[in-house]
């Protein structure tokens, strides 16, 4: 039996003192084949811990469907770090924020509009409880009391910046003790007083998170914990990126004089990130401070490795600081991972979306535009389909609310689109023999942080035109899921499908050769918004609107020999060429 606990001020493995010098690595963010290779970086770069968060939307995508194999293999991901000698902490469900689509909760729990989430609600708890119940034993014969490297676990996450109920923590606290979590247990929380006065929980260790101003984030914390390690949870090292803003960075040196001044205090710290990976399909999160803000599929995050595994400058400036305080051998990085630009893929057929919506989805048949939650749907696109009587003239159709960005069609032509930080209303002409109105509406990703983290999918508030709201809706479910591209028929393109002719939302269809596997990246330079397959791989969104330009290709996804490429384009594109480059371009 290891034993890790605090005694004093600092924190104690097998007896000893030992500074806690972590990076974070997110599993799911990095394709298992790479997770070696990120975790040997960590280790040269002079990290002693690895720490990850648990997304339990990975894990049961669907009520009671567990999933813990390939990205989702949490129990190898914690073997391979001890294997490579490094501890781990992990901090599990059920709320991780992250940049996580729903901060890592499961769409499901929407379906229940009576459910209060994260806080002290028998019919929430009732879920976390059989999650806990699938996820919690997987850890057990990983913690360190019973041989493995997991040191210590976080509850709840960052709970001061969203509530104060004591009571929901110390459940969830006793949820983890009652399930043999019989290690460190800790929270984390911003260095503000409403913070660490609502994420506290009696018996169990605070830590803190912040960017800058360390000794006197730390004497914040001592405010509140007079005694105990102090320890960066989440020491920001970089940032992340919102579709439509500038690309984030900060200068490696100012990385270097923070991460000084918190060892000269004698804390432990946990790079958030170390390794930020990618956000791959359709989970990323948004924010909703002022207005939504979705967040782009890369999770480069400006940190000491960057999307593709890469030693920044960053990198070699925390390892400098670190030398001066921990015995490191001389620098050894595991072989670079080749990269190559496989030149341009042109995408020679198409598929409608709306001649095949029964091949893509199962229809419903709904009173009112239901959300994608009350039709058993979680992530994607979702169509509203419905006829309209005529004639009617001069009149505006208004999407009540749409979660997030609607493209809307009359027989078939393009309207318009609606989105939620733009909700204009459409003028809408209805001839005498009436219209059929489709409505392709756009999950960009739920809100993973804050107040508004209730965030249902799709149409949630209604149709009308002027005043009078539209009944009697077809929807069509859009998951985008690889079997359903798989009933897709293509046919050779033809020039009414490009852009500029009344475009259509279209699946776009081509083939490349691999002889030698090597990363890559797709640049979606030419065209406008939508997403990519690789081999029936959801990769990510595009967007012109930037800053991302690229998705990150790893080499395990391409096959030697053939490779099929999928785009869905909303808007339609003048030119169907994608090209694969051998650099990133993030803004």
């Amino acid at each position: 039996m290891t034993t890790f606990a605090t005694e004093g001020n600092q924190f104690i493995y097998e007896g000893k003192p030992i500074r806690i010098l972590s990076g974070a690595i997110h599993y799911f963010r990095v394709v298992p084949e790479y997770w070696e290779d990120r975790l040997l970086k960590l280790k040269a770069c002079g990290f002693n811990t690895v720490e990850t968060y648990v997304a339990w939307n990975i894990h049961e995508p669907v009520e009671g469907q567990f999933q813990f194999e390939g990205i989702a293999d949490l129990e190898r991901f914690v073997e391979l770090a001890g294997e490579l000698g490094l501890h781990v902490i992990v901090r599990p469900s059920p709320y991780i924020c992250a940049e996580w689509e729903f901060g890592g909760l499961p769409s499901w729990l929407l379906a229940d509009a009576n459910m209060r989430l994260r806080c002290y609600d028998k019919a929430y708890l009732d879920k976390v409880d059989a999650y806990f119940d699938e996820l919690l034993p997987r850890l057990k014969p990983l913690l360190c009391t019973n041989g493995g490297p997991i040191i210590a676990m976080q509850i709840e996450n960052e709970y001061g910046s969203y509530g104060n109920d004591k009571q929901y923590l110390g459940y969830i606290r006793d949820a983890m003790i009652n399930r043999d979590m019989d290690v460190l247990l800790f929270t984390s929380d911003g260095p503000e007083d409403h913070m660490l006065q609502g994420g506290m929980v009696e018996g169990v260790l605070e830590t803190v998170n912040f960017g800058s101003r360390a000794a006197e984030a730390f004497r914040k914390l001592r405010e509140y914990q007079p005694e105990g390690p102090l320890m960066c949870m989440e020491f920001w090292n970089g940032w992340f990126d919102h579709w439509m803003e500038e690309h984030q960075s900060r200068p490696a040196a100012e990385i270097a004089e923070v991460l000084e001044e918190m060892l000269q205090e004698d804390a432990s710290v946990n790079f958030y990130m170390f390794h930020g990976g990618t956000n791959f399909g359709f989970y990323n999160g948004a924010n909703h401070i002022k207005q939504y803000e979705p967040t782009v599929n890369s999770y480069d995050y400006d940190t000491l490795l960057n999307e593709s595994g890469e030693p920044t400058e960053k990198f070699y400036a925390v390892r400098k600081v670190l030398e001066r305080y921990v015995d490191l051998p001389e620098l050894q990085l595991p072989a670079p991972i080749p990269k190559r630009a496989y030149g341009e893929v042109r995408m020679e057929q198409s598929a409608d979306l709306f001649e095949q919506l029964n091949v893509l989805s199962a229809p419903v048949a709904r009173t009112c535009p239901d959300p994608m939650e009350k039709v058993g749907q979680d992530y994607g696109f979702i169509v509203y389909s419905t006829r309209i009587t005529g004639p009617r003239s001069g009149m505006k159709l208004t999407l009540q609310e749409v979660r997030d960005r609607a493209l809307v069609f009359a027989n078939g032509v393009y309207v318009g689109t609606v989105e939620r930080w733009n909700p204009v209303a459409l003028p809408l002409e209805v001839p005498a023999e009436g219209v059929r109105l489709d409505i392709l509406v756009e999950n960009m990703g739920r809100v993973n942080y804050g107040p508004l983290m209730r965030d249902s999918k799709g149409i949630t508030e209604g149709v009308r035109l002027d005043n009078q709201f539209l009944y009697d809706w077809t929807i069509y479910p859009l998951p985008l899921d690889a079997k359903s591209l798989e009933g897709l028929t293509y046919e050779a393109n033809s020039e009414t499908r490009q852009a500029g002719q009344n475009p259509l939302p279209t699946f776009y269809r081509g083939t490349f050769n691999v002889d030698q596997l090597a990363d890559t990246f797709v640049l979606m330079d030419g065209w406008t918004k939508g997403s990519v397959f690789l081999n029936g791989f959801n990769l990510g969104r595009y967007w012109e609107a930037g800053p991302t330009r690229t998705l990150y290709v790893p080499a395990p996804l391409l096959r030697e020999g053939e490779n099929e490429l999928v785009v869905f384009e909303i808007h339609g594109t003048a030119n169907p060429v994608v090209k694969l480059t051998d650099k990133a371009i993030l803004g």
